[in-house]
């Protein structure tokens, strides 16, 4: 299956609770009014594009709907889907940046319960079929079964691990990996770090140290600081993103469980907000579900 076919199949849920609904508000109608844009409000709201930008986008294509001097409710939807064009900008097709350092890092970050472990198993098998050579570093030593359950992703993804004991220290397990990953001429070391929250300080002061050696070791590394986001949980995936992204710089999102959810507007709502890129979707359980982003192809999918 093509990625496109998968991200469209992914966004089933959504597109019932998004363009099926928006179709049904324009079609039949005589007039474009303003309990037109009410009705498109909450259906924005309710696929979780959140309030602030399903606003901000009813106002902007009400605005061109005006501009343009249209009175047919069924051009609201192209240029509906022209708005959600604009958010995502020039962030049409992600790619990973794995450039500057050999090997190049990516450390992984979110809460418990994302999917963290899963998507990092995925990731480290979507580049090894693009030729890379990858290793993982088991750094989130907090938690009992981490280890165990990175080891199981790693064996079915065909990669290595370098780990230590639970409860030894996470900024260790990354120097050996490095020292691994150069005497043995990886390309890529991805870094699994503990499920934490910002509230938990002492968390956040391992992570930190975390990266004090990545940047110590490789100067100029990490290159990806990738968050992992739970699409199922909505709105609460934005509260995140911000978090993260102010105490770590989180460089971009991967979102999961997008196949098992109707709130794929999320999507927009983060973008919108956070102005951070999405890089890579969850498309379901397989070891292949996991894709770059491709803005065209995810509006496309949203909307029909």
């Amino acid at each position: 299956m093509g990625l496109f076919s998968k991200l469209k199949k992914s966004l089933a849920k959504t597109r019932e609770a998004l363009a099926e609904k928006v179709e049904g508000l324009v079609y039949g109608r005589m007039t474009v009014d303003e309990a037109l844009y009410e009705e498109l409000e909450e259906i924005l709201i309710q696929a979780d594009v959140g309030v602030e930008t399903s606003l901000e986008l009813v106002q902007r294509v009400r605005d061109e709907m005006k501009a343009r001097k249209l009175g047919d409710p069924t051009q609201l939807k192209p240029i509906l889907k022209a708005e959600l064009h604009r958010i995502f900008g020039e962030q049409e097709h992600t790619v990973l940046n794995l450039e500057g350092t050999k090997p190049a890092v990516i450390v992984v970050v979110g809460v418990n319960g994302t999917g963290k472990t899963t998507t990092i198993g995925k990731l480290a098998y979507m580049l090894r079929q693009d030729g890379k050579k990858v290793l993982l570093a088991a750094a989130d030593t907090f938690r009992a079964a981490a280890i165990e359950q990175l080891e199981i992703w790693a064996q079915r993804a065909g990669v290595p691990v370098i780990k230590h004991g639970e409860g030894a220290s996470p900024a260790a397990v990354v120097y050996d990996a490095i020292q691994a990953a150069r005497t043995r001429s990886y390309d890529v070391l991805i870094v699994d770090t503990a499920g934490r929250l910002h509230t938990k300080v002492n968390l956040m002061e391992e992570l930190k140290k975390v990266f004090r050696v990545v940047g110590r070791e490789l100067p100029g590394a990490p290159q990806e600081v990738l968050l992992v986001l739970d699409a199922t949980t909505g709105h609460n995936a934005v509260s995140q993103a911000k978090m993260f992204g102010e105490a770590v710089g989180v460089t971009g999102i991967v979102l999961t469980k997008l196949d098992g959810t109707a709130k794929g507007g999320i999507v927009v709502a983060i973008r919108n907000t956070q102005q951070i890129p999405l890089k890579l979707v969850g498309t379901g359980e397989k070891i292949d579900d996991l894709s770059y982003f491709h803005a065209g192809e995810f509006v496309d999918g949203l909307l029909g």
